[in-house]
């Protein structure tokens, strides 16, 4: 008789489970911290509203507990960017807070920039608007501080004639590579880890044909501030083992997703992922996300693409297991999901089930009346925390959402 063998086949969003824990922002990044508790990522959002007046492009937030029963905590050594979102010409570099990893006690960060300014005027984004590179921040005491990538302190958030492959980890990269950051994540402080590796996962450019392809790259646990040390996906053997390469440019696409789900107006944002080893059941699993564009291929037209994925490595190659081409949690049609996170603490002890983070941009004003309260407020002079209030109001799913998925196995003899 030979042994049985356990294959994950599909996977089954629980519809009844879904948990609106609050919270003003998007994007969520996750990681497990060896205190037991998770951080997270806020990028464009107001957060748990502690200073009831500040908008943030960056902010950390640290999770007590368990989906249920989750307490969400300011990581209070956090480097703050200034949110004057009025400051006169010239204005600030945004840096947005993405992928984000605990390993030996320490925290680390990397943060993608925009080519340009994004906004002309209060009402129009600047044309090709994209992400170009991302920097890299580094905590050697679980958030208590924070330094530049090359240790310095404090964290400097370069103006935009600043910025370079000096200031960036990446920056003005082939076809805009390695601008949108994910790490995957593997257990509590990384310690399911076995060969030494962080791996870092981002599309590979920023159009429809680039964006939809997922690259990678890897680095020693202790050399993650050097750039040097990178090493990229380059192609697998026959025996599907993978070939690192010391050049950026030899790099070989891992995945390729659906075309059609990048957005061209406002700002290409598509096919970011999330992938956390699942260590009972020894597989990764990816969560990934496409826009729903409208025919002119503005974001946030119709509902999301979303997908997970399976892989025996942390290079692929990856097996589809769940598809949604109209992803709308609870059957709501006015969904607009995004940006699809594992939490990497919450993963049954059997590893058949976990926890989908995502956000909801749907908001419940039309374009025009949007438009509407920009000017009401605009006349009243009013202040970011009545603008905040008023974006809470309308966009009430633009917060922290979780839901339990659970996966379907079989056995093969």
């Amino acid at each position: 008789m030979t042994d049985a063998r356990v294959d994950v086949t599909g996977a089954v969003l629980r519809e009844e489970t879904i948990l609106r824990l609050g919270g003003n922002g998007d994007n969520w990044h996750l990681s497990w911290c060896a205190d037991d508790t998770q951080v997270t990522a806020l990028c464009d959002g107001a957060g748990w509203r502690d200073d009831p007046g500040s908008f943030h492009n960056a902010r950390l937030y640290r999770i007590i507990g368990g989906p249920h029963d989750a307490r969400f905590e300011d990581v209070a050594g956090y480097p703050l960017l200034a949110d004057d979102w009025n400051a006169p010409p010239p204005p600030r570099a945004r840096y947005y807070g993405f992928g984000t990893l605990a390993v030996d006690g320490q925290l680390y960060q990397y943060l993608s920039t925009f080519n340009t300014p994004m906004m002309v005027d209060p009402d129009t984004f600047a044309d090709d608007l994209r992400f170009v590179g991302a920097k890299l921040i580094h905590s050697p005491d679980g958030g208590a501080t924070w330094r530049n990538q090359d240790g310095t302190a404090p964290v400097l958030w370069q103006p935009y004639d600043q910025r370079s492959r000096d200031t960036m980890v990446f920056f003005e990269e082939d076809q805009d590579a390695f601008s949108l950051l994910s790490i995957v994540q593997m257990g509590r402080d990384y310690r399911a880890n076995a060969d030494g590796h962080v791996y870092v996962y981002a599309p590979n450019g920023s159009t429809d044909g680039t964006m939809n392809e997922l690259v990678l790259f890897r680095v020693p646990t202790d050399r993650i501030l050097d750039r040097g040390a990178y090493r990229y996906f380059a192609g697998a053997e026959p025996n599907g083992e993978a070939v690192w390469a010391a050049g950026i440019d030899d790099r070989a696409v891992v995945h390729t997703f659906p075309r059609g789900w990048v957005n061209t107006d406002i700002h290409p944002y598509a096919w970011h992922p999330s992938i956390t080893y699942n260590e009972p059941l020894g597989l990764y699993l990816m969560a990934n996300w496409g826009m729903g564009t409208t025919p002119e291929g503005l974001w946030f037209g119709r509902p999301s693409y979303l997908g997970i994925y399976i892989s025996p490595t942390a290079w692929g190659p990856w097996t589809q297991i769940h598809e949604d081409t109209a992803w709308t949690p609870g059957g709501d049609a006015a969904a607009r999901c995004y940006q699809p996170q594992i939490a990497p603490k919450w993963i049954s002890s059997d590893g058949t089930s976990f926890w989908l983070v995502w956000t909801d941009f749907q908001s419940t004003r039309t374009e025009e009346e949007a438009k509407e309260e920009q000017r009401r407020l605009d006349d009243e002079g009013a202040g970011m925390a009545a603008r905040i209030d008023s974006m809470v109001t309308t966009m009430p799913y633009y917060s922290f959402n979780a839901q339990r998925v659970d996966l379907q196995l079989s056995t093969v003899r």
